[in-house]
């Protein structure tokens, strides 16, 4: 559905969110409920949806922002769902927390549901109520709410998969690991593809096993659906040379098909270059796979470079699969310029994309690629997608231009860092930011903003200056260049902690200063300014980031899906992105899909090596 859609009935929206709530699609599904709003402001029923694909996303600060924005208050409410939504909040509040304040969290959260409870006697306040119990400490209660919720289900009869998922919580809760088992069983055979509901069922219950010492094992029937990133070679042409030729095209495809019907992949992440993306892209959609086809550059180009000269049926083929994918979007839509590394930061975005669903999912997630196992030739190939994939840990099928099937791929260096090629361009993270308040300052006070708050900015940089390629500064206003996403995203939360620590008020400041800050990865254009006689950075991708930073709100850091998906990719586990919706960029610079950077900084000693 385009972001022109016309006017639809609230029951028509209604419908596209439960959807794409069912195909597990959160960030959909909030997209989808906001614009719904648009259309039916003040509809309870979206409202809910919002918040809650936010919530199921783990994007906790900006479900309550939204819970509060809309006016959500549970006392409101008679309908359990939406009365049980602050205590949901609570409830991933409390999860993100640790040690003596999780607990009393958890216990708050817990007086939350059970207040929902005593109003309406379902089961959902019931259940929630119990196993945050036991999370803060309180094992008898805990024990006794499962008892209850027992009842309530055989009482009721229902017979759902909520009901049956349920049942084996309050199971687990009662240490019935066996009874628990069974009850999984058969509510895998009850959600019909719900899994968005199969992967906050997975989470719950695995936290229940955490704190009752149960075998995870137990939790083998509610598996996610099954995520992939997809690559391969580029086929030659009929009769010509190459590292897959036209004559083993159907070895491969069958190949491919076998591979499929043992490992069913849900979703699919590629590009559609003629030979192993298309081959895989089409027995992906043979199978029923929703396929998301991720190009490195413009259509057009792509086309004449990556799938026309293996001859003119790979560019019908190329065609079909677009028409069938669930969804096509863009590394860049600049000029290809016979520059690889745009290739490789397509590539490198396909497979973020990959891991950042399957993190929402809980879903397994694998690489498949058809690759002849010999090293790269260029600044971007299959080869160095395979190493990639490697370095985070994971799993690759591999089948060979010869037809063979490779289970596990062999030990790869590590691919180098993206470097420019013929038209000079490299891969890099950028941050842009300011300081809200700043224009109100009297010149009185501009010494000491200098002092004290670009001071502390300083500091940080200068902690980072090994990896810093460019940096500039105007009034309020920061410029950082990095060589990669997890390095901008530790400066980035460091240069907000230090903004966050200095007393205004001993600095004789404005309380409401507070600083606003954007990121964004893409490819852009080393070059020396003439004017400063410095290395800069030029491109697109920078006008871009310069968009973000006046619409995010002070004290926070947003950064686009490109660094959101290359961090979930190569960046420490602490560091996380929490999706936000799209967001209309500044200067009407169209609506980008955004996500706000969170998380613990990582030890000083992660970047005590250069980068890789």
């Amino acid at each position: 559905m385009s972001d022109e859609s016309p006017w639809r009935s609230v029951e028509a929206w209604r419908e596209v969110v439960r959807d794409a709530e069912r195909r597990g699609e959160l960030l959909s599904a909030f997209d989808l409920a906001e614009r719904g709003l648009a259309d039916h402001p003040h509809d309870v029923w979206l409202e809910h949806r919002a918040v809650l694909a936010l919530a199921r996303a783990g994007a906790t600060e900006q479900a309550a922002l939204r819970f509060d924005e809309y006016g959500l208050d549970a006392v409101k409410h008679t309908d359990e769902d939406i009365a049980a939504l602050q205590a949901r909040i609570a409830k991933d509040a409390a999860l993100a927390a640790g040690g003596e304040q999780r607990r009393r969290k958890a216990a708050s959260a817990a007086a939350a549901y059970r207040a929902v409870f005593s109003r309406t006697g379902g089961y959902y306040p019931a259940i929630n109520a119990a196993t945050l119990s036991l999370l803060a400490g309180e094992e008898q209660l805990a024990a006794e709410l499962a008892r209850r919720v027992l009842e309530l289900l055989r009482g009721g009869g229902e017979r759902s998969y909520y009901a049956v998922a349920t049942e084996a919580e309050a199971l687990l809760l009662l240490g019935d690991a066996g009874g628990a088992r069974d009850a999984l069983q058969r509510a895998a055979h009850l959600h019909g593809g719900d899994f968005g509901a199969v992967s906050t069922t997975r989470r719950q219950l695995r936290l229940v096993c955490e704190l009752r010492g149960i075998d995870l094992d137990v939790l083998a029937a509610l598996t996610g659906p099954a995520v992939v990133h997809f690559c391969g070679h580029r086929i030659a042409a009929a009769g010509e040379a190459g590292r897959f030729r036209a004559s083993d095209e159907e070895a491969v495809a069958t190949r491919i098909r076998a591979v499929l019907r043992r490992h069913a992949a849900t979703y699919a992440y590629g590009a559609l270059a003629s030979g192993g993306d298309i081959l895989w892209a089409e027995a992906l959609l043979e199978s029923g796979a929703e396929l998301h086809v991720v190009l490195p550059f413009a259509r057009g180009e792509f086309l004449e470079t990556s799938v026309a000269p293996a001859g003119r049926g790979w560019v019908e083929r190329f065609e079909r699969c677009v028409s069938a994918a669930t969804a096509v979007s863009y590394a860049t839509e600049d000029a290809y310029l016979d520059d690889d590394v745009l290739y490789r930061y397509g590539s490198e975005l396909a497979m973020g994309l990959a891991l950042l669903r399957a993190r929402y999912l809980e879903a397994d997630v694998q690489q498949l690629a058809v690759w002849d196992g010999d090293p790269p030739l260029g600044a971007a190939s299959t080869a160095i997608d395979v190493a990639t994939w490697q370095r985070r840990g994971l799993n690759t099928t591999i089948v060979t231009p010869a037809g063979e099937l490779i289970a596990e791929a062999p030990s790869l260096p590590a691919p180098l860092a993206s470097a420019g090629s013929t038209s000079g361009r490299s891969v890099c993270a950028m941050l842009f930011a300011d300081v809200k308040g700043f224009s109100k300052l009297t010149d009185e006070e501009l010494p000491r903003f200098a002092e004290h708050v670009l001071g502390a900015f300083a500091a940080v940089l200068h902690r980072h200056a090994e990896h810093i390629l460019h940096r500039n500064t105007w009034g309020d206003a920061l410029y950082i260049v990095l060589p990669d996403a997890s390095r901008a995203a530790v400066c980035a939360l460091e240069l907000q902690e230090a903004m966050g620590a200095i007393d205004l008020a001993a600095a004789r400041l404005p309380a409401h200063l507070a600083l606003r800050l954007g990121a964004h990865l893409g490819p852009v254009f080393p070059i020396v300014d003439p004017v400063l006689a410095l290395r800069s950075y030029m491109g697109s991708h920078v006008s871009r980031t310069a968009r973000i930073e006046p619409v995010t709100p002070p004290g926070a850091v947003y950064v686009t899906e490109p660094f959101a998906a290359a961090l979930v990719l190569s960046g420490p586990d602490e560091l996380m992105c929490d999706y936000v919706g799209h967001m209309p960029a500044a200067k009407d610079y169209g609506r980008l899909r955004m996500y706000r950077l969170r998380g613990s900084l990582p030890s000083p000693d992660r970047w005590s090596s250069t980068p890789d």
